[in-house]
């Protein structure tokens, strides 16, 4: 008995091994036979690639294929810019059911998606742009209901979309410049983030976008309705209505021309207002253009008599010509003998406009100096708490964070001087990378990591006296002549999170305790936000909140290569320390305030990834 075990055994082995292969034999083979039609002439000589049957696709590491942590099973096959010019074939590479992501982009592949599209059940990427695909999408994409990201454009697809509106988690529609007709797809646009079915041949009404999308992102298609319906609006149909319906429409459309009637009426009025404030406010630039900072600042008071309200109690003379001096310069020699006069005088130019006052560049000497004037309004603190808050910031120094050289404080406004940054702010300087100015990755992280410091200094120094920076955005990093980044503006404004007393006219800043941590982890979540923009290479366009959102939605989606800025991954970054830093960011931004890191805490991660790509340069 025992003999013939013995003797089974082997047979037994055998057959387990083969039957647990046999699967993905059968797999391989597909997806060796959909390479042999995808590849045209290009890759059929290049050996490197594997994509045989003597090969796995994940031990082996196939061109363009990636596996699970097991090596067992296919989760990605993306063959981008590979200039390949055979066949599609989705039937075959849909035999591998494991598979998450497809792409194909930016190649001259030829073919149609066929009905077998319908195999690929767990797919939740599928990207197919910049080819010369054509024919009609089949019925069996409504079954790829974990579909998230979905981009055809860029083919030469035709017919009509199919229904895919119960695909909930579909997030990207990426489907301009084919040929696609009928009424746009029904799709489930409350939790799209990205759409676009420009240039195509699409007609009839538009659906309701929810107000997300603008009107490029269905432009081209010269049949399609002007007005938006919603998913409850009835279908214009063709069978005849009975009176009774007739006159309900009929009642309809006249309130619904009232309506437009009384909006018109309403959009002329707000038009007029919106024209008439433009012209005044160009009439003030032009004003203040003409006359410097005094266009803004005499028209608000008259600077006689700010010297009248002198105290009878100051302690020396110095402290009486000090009162009664509108302009307070700090120790700087840039700053030397300025007077407020001077500042009303000289030409100056709009630099930027914000919700918390506007910022100018001011010449004086005939153009030989150069000074930043920031205009604060509607900040309601004493001349004195003001007074006492710039001398303590003043006195907090770090070679990376742009002190004020003079300052001006009234009821009305504050007014402070700084040393004028030729080469813009980060921002700015994000925006020029978008448009081919380079900012490559070593010089991103050693930005994150000069700002981290500089923050982790200035929160440590100026703890107890509760000044975080209160407004910290890539538009107040700004460059000086070494192109050393500097951070500007600190302190200048009370965080949101901050609650000074009600008392407006309060001698002081005094904060809770509670209030002050709080405000340094707003600091916290502004550099988190910076580092995104580092990353991804988007600078915030007003509401810091989409790029926040947009980050999460892909990390959550586990395809966070995606948001890292292509240039940066073109130019060879390291992915493992942008996601490093990435995942620093989204500690930065956690919505809980007080499961942020602190700023010594970020600026020790970012510095050790900083020396690790030092290192990585250095053998290179």
């Amino acid at each position: 008995m025992n003999r013939v075990s013995i003797r089974v055994l082997p047979i037994l082995i055998f057959l387990l091994f083969n039957v647990s292969n046999s699967e993905d034999e059968e797999v391989k083979q597909s997806l060796v036979r959909f390479m042999d039609k995808l590849a045209g002439v290009t890759a059929k000589t290049d050996q490197s690639w594997g994509w045989n049957t003597t090969s796995d696709p994940c031990i082996h590491k196939w061109k363009g294929v990636s596996c699970d942590t097991q090596l067992r099973s296919v989760k990605k096959v993306v063959l981008d810019g590979l200039n390949l010019t055979g066949v599609l074939d989705i039937g075959s590479v849909c035999k591998a059911s494991s598979l998450l992501v497809f792409s194909i982009v930016k190649n001259n592949v030829a073919g149609l998606i066929s009905e077998e599209m319908g195999n690929c059940k767990r797919l939740t990427h599928l990207y197919l742009s910049g080819n010369q695909l054509s024919g009609h999408l089949p019925d069996s994409l409504k079954e790829l209901s974990n579909l998230k990201r979905f981009d055809i454009s860029n083919n030469n697809f035709s017919g009509k979309v199919p229904d895919l509106s119960q695909i909930s988690r579909l997030i990207m529609f990426y489907a301009q410049n084919n040929q696609l007709s009928g009424e746009i797809p029904k799709l489930d646009f409350s939790n799209l983030m990205q759409f676009n079915v420009s240039n195509n041949n699409f007609r009839g009404p538009l659906p309701d976008v929810k107000g997300r999308f603008s009107a490029e992102s269905w432009s081209g298609n010269p049949e399609l309705g002007g007005e938006f319906i919603s998913k409850e609006s009835p279908p214009s149909a063709a069978a005849p209505l009975s009176p009774r319906k007739s006159e309900d429409s009929s009642r309809r459309l006249l309130l619904i021309y009232f309506g437009y009637a009384v909006l018109g009426l309403i959009i002329l009025l707000v038009v007029a207002f919106i024209l008439i404030s433009k012209k005044k406010l160009k009439e003030a630039k032009a004003d203040f253009a003409k006359k410097g900072v005094n266009a803004y600042i005499s028209s608000t008071y008259d600077v006689s008599k700010i010297t009248e309200h002198k105290s009878e109690n100051l302690a020396s003379y110095e402290e009486s010509k000090a009162a009664m001096s509108p302009l307070v310069v700090l120790r700087s020699p840039r700053a030397q003998g300025l007077r407020f006069e001077d500042l009303l005088r000289a030409p100056a130019e709009l630099l930027g406009k914000g919700k918390h006052g506007s910022i100018y560049k001011v010449m004086l000497d005939n153009g030989s100096t150069t000074l930043a004037v920031k205009r604060v309004k509607d900040w309601s603190v004493t001349s004195q708490a003001f007074s006492r808050r710039m001398q303590r910031l003043h006195q907090t120094r770090h070679p990376n964070i742009l002190r004020s050289l003079a300052f001006y404080s009234s009821k009305q406004e504050k007014l402070l001087v700084y040393e004028y940054q030729p080469n813009g702010s980060l921002s700015k300087l994000l925006n020029g990378s978008r448009n081919g100015q380079a900012f490559d990755w070593g010089s991103r992280i050693n930005v994150a990591a000069t700002v981290a410091e500089a923050l982790a200094y200035m929160h440590e120094e100026l703890s107890e006296d509760g000044i975080a920076h209160g407004n910290l955005k890539s538009a107040n990093i700004l460059f000086n002549n070494n192109m050393d980044p500097c951070v500007s503006e600190y302190g200048l404004m009370i965080s949101h999170s901050e609650n000074p007393s009600s008392n407006s006219h309060s001698n002081s800043f005094s904060l809770d305790p509670a209030c002050i941590r709080t405000s340094f982890k707003a600091d916290i979540y502004g550099f988190g936000v910076i580092l995104l923009e580092l990353v991804t290479g988007k600078p915030v366009q007003g509401d810091e909140l989409e790029l926040v959102q947009w980050v999460n939605s892909v990390v959550r989606e586990e395809w966070t290569v995606e948001v890292f800025d292509k240039g940066l991954l073109l130019e060879g970054a390291s992915e493992e320390r942008l996601l490093i830093l990435l995942q620093i960011a989204l500690k930065c931004i956690n919505p809980n305030p007080y499961e942020r890191p602190n700023m010594d805490q970020v600026a020790v991660m970012i510095n050790t990834l900083k020396d690790e790509e030092d290192k990585s340069s250095s053998h290179v």
